[in-house]
């Protein structure tokens, strides 16, 4: 029997970028990251504001690459900053469209992704689909307790990649994600590890607000007394301390870059201060997954490092030595988002799972 052929438009976008592709099932025939003028970019008084720009821009470029949209079976974007939603591929609603617009969690470019796909879909009468947004909130309820009455802990994480790579995981291992224990381990320029029982992330570090091991441009947890003094010092502004702890952290704060490249050259050159951070970060990580794999009381299936830190060999080496007696180790560098985004939709097209309405009931 002849496979059915779904063609998608999946849209990602950045502060100043937009990244496109078009798949036929799960083979990519057309990848593009968009680059936006920054001085058009700030030109809009809000990000939701683009909107009509950007829509613009792809049509554009889709048109140019001789790429006929009416073929479309769906458009798939990037989630945004919504409601806390567990896992899944959501077709978007006037609810999802109002909170994306409202910037309901946060503004953020990737609000973008669910209006655009929206957009372009409803001309075209075919649906539009977000996959796996960083608001993915699975957390167990024990999982929530900070041990300080006044805060949560909160689920923001790589989910879209996590997910992804967990299901890739599991087909290889000819398994069903919801049969498998798993800890995945984003590398990027923030850093989540997630404790994955079967088909939920029901524990996973806080990467953008100080939990977690510090990554290339974020401080991860940091000794909480210490911040509260330093906050209190009457040296620095809110907003200047939130940028050291997000965005001027982790490797940008020691070492001056985020480039794990321009790291591993330092250490090849002799740099002892790089070669004790880049392994510092490396040990955080290993501790990190070493806390996951408590969370699954040992009973781990596999741990697999992912993201674009995961391209590095020492880097991996180094965290793969501290964990591998917990179990398999598995590499899958990289974050293939647009790929993500569009096994997500492919999914849903193909009934192998029930397309989700926002906000659900998390």
């Amino acid at each position: 029997m002849q496979q059915t052929e779904h063609r998608i438009l999946v849209i990602n976008p950045g502060s100043t970028s937009t990244k496109i592709g078009v798949f036929d099932n799960e083979v990519s025939i057309f990848e593009k990251t968009i680059r936006h003028d920054s001085a058009v970019i700030n030109s809009y008084e809000t990000i939701i504001d683009q909107y009509e720009f950007r829509k613009n821009t792809i049509l554009e470029t889709l048109d140019t690459e001789g790429i006929n949209i009416s073929k479309l079976s769906a458009v798939c974007g990037r989630g945004g900053l919504l409601r806390p939603i567990e896992g899944g591929t959501y077709a978007v609603n006037n609810k999802m469209l109002e909170d994306l617009r409202a910037g309901y969690s946060g503004q953020h470019a990737s609000n973008l992704g669910g209006i655009l796909a929206y957009e372009i879909a409803s001309g075209l009468n075919i649906p539009s689909f977000i996959v796996d947004p960083v608001v993915v909130d699975e957390l167990d309820p024990i999982a929530r307790v900070s041990g300080f009455s006044l805060v949560e802990r909160k689920s923001i994480f790589h989910a879209l990649n996590q997910k992804a790579v967990a299901r890739r995981v599991a087909r290889e291992l000819g398994r069903k994600y919801e049969e498998l224990n798993l800890i995945i381990t984003h590398l990027g320029g923030g850093i989540t590890v997630g404790a994955h029982k079967r088909g939920r992330v029901v524990d996973v570090n806080n990467g953008l607000h100080g939990d977690g091991p510090f990554s290339p441009e974020r401080a991860g947890t940091v000794p909480a007394g210490d911040l509260v003094q330093l906050c209190f010092s009457g040296d620095y502004f809110r907003d200047e301390i939130m940028k050291k702890l997000v965005g001027q952290g982790g490797l940008v704060g020691y070492l001056g870059t985020n480039d794990a490249v321009k790291v591993e050259k330092m250490i090849k050159q002799g740099n002892e201060k790089a070669k004790l951070v880049y392994e510092a970060m490396a040990y955080q990580v290993a501790k990190e997954i070493g806390s996951a794999s408590a969370v699954l009381s040992g009973k781990i299936d596999a741990i697999v490092l992912t993201g674009g830190l995961a391209y590095g060999k020492e880097f991996v080496q180094e965290i793969s030595e501290r964990i591998n007696w917990i179990a398999d180790v598995i590499i899958h560098p990289g974050e293939n988002e647009l790929q993500a985004l569009a096994e997500g939709a492919l999914r849903i097209l193909r009934g192998e799972e029930d397309v989700k309405e926002y906000p659900g009931k998390n």
